[in-house]
């Protein structure tokens, strides 16, 4: 039965189903995290669809399995797994160069590009819609997106350069232009300093995690259950990142419950490291995280793909090394009370794309294309030649670039009619989750 066909009802029992299986373990385990996570997602249809990847996801396999521009190749590629207009932003990379480029790794995974394409457009008709812009409007604002994507495809696949793109490389404060150089030179003003301030005290002449509603103070067996995850952990990093011992002296541990979109449920430790020097201004805050089911991942029945991660934490940092190039130094991945953890840094130089006082629709035009051409970077970082992994051991851009070279005008096409279609279905949806929630139908 196709989406779009279904009554309210019936449509409330799907969204119901979905989520069980999405959430059901997790609910049942820490509902009121995941009260406030309902809450943030009833605040508005594009809140409720950033929190609703595994719909989506159901939704692409519930009316056409494949479609256009997917075939052995396009269809197995690195893929983000959530892209949607709100998941870019800024972060330094292992070179300490500020890069712009898309984030949040969490529901990485290997399937067909095209998925990441549609579920951005259907982003940028929810983001349209709350700016009251018209349909022709979002509809060229898709437009622009798929075409800036489909050019720079190409240019990676041909190593071509133009005036328009003299390189081919991330946006950085030398390249990038508008909002995304306004991000990079945000993220530049902030210090390492300001953000231990925002999380630490000096306790004895040693920096300490400050207490406070945020914190969980451990007992002493999970502390030695973080640090011993910790030291396997340390195994996973590469030998660039090892800068000199004293960079992994643990000063501090404490715990986290995430109660975000994203992450409600989820159990999470911040460790406080001691920095390259004996200066307390450069000690560093790491964060050990329960990695998480991609929704994506449940309708991928490539046995090859679900086989090459050990756990759910192996498998978001092997997909953001593919699909990041230069990634965070301190990504790794390690396993507490046999659940795979992510581990990464809490950056100080994290800021994300604010699309608040984006209304123009000319300067939304530009930021669209620039996301586009930032999304085909990152698809086309993600094979063995760029980013060592072998699980998709062939060039994306080429592959992509000789799928849409088949069909070039469709492929706009394809996307401006998703990003209609399920734009309405995810406005159409985010009333009937209120509805569910507020009669207490999404509790256990």
């Amino acid at each position: 039965m196709a989406v779009s066909e279904t009554t309210d009802e019936q449509r409330a029992e799907q969204i119901l189903d979905v989520f069980d299986t999405a959430f059901g373990e997790l609910l049942a385990a820490d509902p009121a995290a995941f009260q406030v996570k309902f809450r943030k997602m009833a605040a508005s249809a594009f809140a409720f669809y950033r929190g609703t990847a595994c719909l989506f996801y159901a939704d692409l396999e519930r009316d056409r399995h494949g479609g256009p521009y997917l075939d052995e190749r396009t269809g197995r590629v690195w893929i983000h797994g959530d892209l949607h207009a709100e998941n870019f932003g800024t972060y330094m990379d292992s070179n300490g160069r500020l890069i712009f480029n898309v984030n949040d790794f969490d529901e990485a995974y290997v399937g067909p590009f095209t998925w990441d394409l549609k579920r951005f457009a259907a982003s940028v008709a929810l983001i349209g819609y709350t700016k009251a812009l018209s349909d022709d409007q979002i509809g060229e604002l898709v437009r622009i997106f798929a075409a800036a994507y489909r050019e720079r495809i190409h240019a990676l696949a041909t190593g071509a350069k133009t005036c328009d793109m003299p390189e081919l490389s991330s946006f950085t404060l030398d390249t990038a232009e508008g909002p995304l150089l306004g991000a990079l030179r945000a993220a530049r003003s902030r210090t390492r300093f300001s953000l231990l301030d925002s999380m630490t005290e000096i306790r004895e002449f040693e920096r300490r995690f400050a207490p406070g509603p945020g914190t969980i103070e451990l007992d002493a067996a999970t502390r030695y259950k973080v640090l011993a995850a910790f030291d396997g952990y340390l195994e996973t990093l590469p030998d660039e990142s090892l800068v000199r011992p004293d960079s992994y002296r643990v000063k501090d541990v404490v715990g986290r419950r995430g109660v975000g979109i994203g992450s409600a449920g989820l159990p999470s430790y911040n460790i406080l490291l001691e920095g390259h020097s004996d200066a307390l201004e450069n000690d560093v805050v790491i964060y050990l995280k329960q990695a998480q089911t991609p929704a994506v991942s449940r309708h991928i029945t490539d046995r090859a793909v679900r086989e090459y991660f050990h756990h759910e934490g192996h498998r978001t940092v092997i997909s953001q090394r593919a699909l990041q190039a230069h990634a965070d130094p301190w990504l790794g991945w390690t396993e507490l009370d046999g659940a795979g953890q992510l581990v990464a840094e809490v950056s100080p130089y994290a800021v994300d794309l604010d699309w608040s006082d984006l209304d123009d629709p000319e300067e939304i035009a530009a930021v669209v294309a620039d996301l586009g051409r930032a999304t085909a970077t990152m698809h086309g970082a993600a094979d063995a030649d760029e980013s060592g992994q072998m699980l998709v051991p062939f060039s994306t851009e080429r592959a992509i670039d000789a799928a849409i070279a088949a069909d070039e005008e469709g492929f706009g096409k394809l996307l401006v009619d998703f990003a209609h279609a399920y734009g309405a279905r995810a406005r159409a949806d985010h009333q009937i989750f209120v509805d569910l929630f507020r009669n207490g139908r999404l509790t256990p």
